[in-house]
């Protein structure tokens, strides 16, 4: 599977208007080769960095389909993804994407696919613990693309 974004390299530097420095907007991700039996896909944005155990989920999405190529740049922020699919609740407490805040130095944020060989029974607001136990065991493949950022300001979150 690949996972990539017009955005940003894997690697590089998240554009500011994908932060909380900017618009906050979530970036255009689009997808290929899914695995042959997939059900449905999820996503999960994590930042390691974060000085707290366990870092701290940006974004979680499940039950997205398993025919979809991608999410749209700036995807709302409620609980049902525009073409399919279920938005969980982040670290921030809200559903959607929120983006790099990271409150010192440069952090790195890693966007993870997963294909699913079942739809996951999951309520709406699901967080990305919730999200990763039920996966176990129902993992076809994965694709990662990892991006940077350091804020310019002293803004925190």
């Amino acid at each position: 599977m690949q996972l990539t974004s017009s955005a940003f390299q894997s690697g590089g530097n998240i554009p500011k208007q994908f932060t909380c420095e900017g618009n906050d907007t979530s970036p255009q991700l689009a997808w290929s080769d899914v695995p042959s039996g997939t059900k449905s896909l999820a996503l999960i944005v994590h930042d390691p960095d974060a000085p707290r155990a366990g870092g701290f989920y940006h974004w979680v999405a499940y039950n997205i389909p398993a025919t979809s190529s991608g999410i749209q740049e700036n995807a709302q922020k409620q609980s049902e993804l525009r073409g399919g699919g279920t938005q969980g609740r982040n670290d921030f407490g809200n559903s959607g994407y929120g983006g790099p805040c990271p409150p010192s130095g440069t952090h790195r944020y890693f966007f993870r696919l997963y294909a699913l060989d079942t739809d996951l029974k999951m309520n709406s607001g699901a967080t990305a613990k919730d999200v990763e136990k039920a996966m176990q065991g129902h993992i076809l493949g994965q694709a990662e693309l990892m991006g940077k950022y350091q804020k310019s300001s002293q803004r925190a979150a």
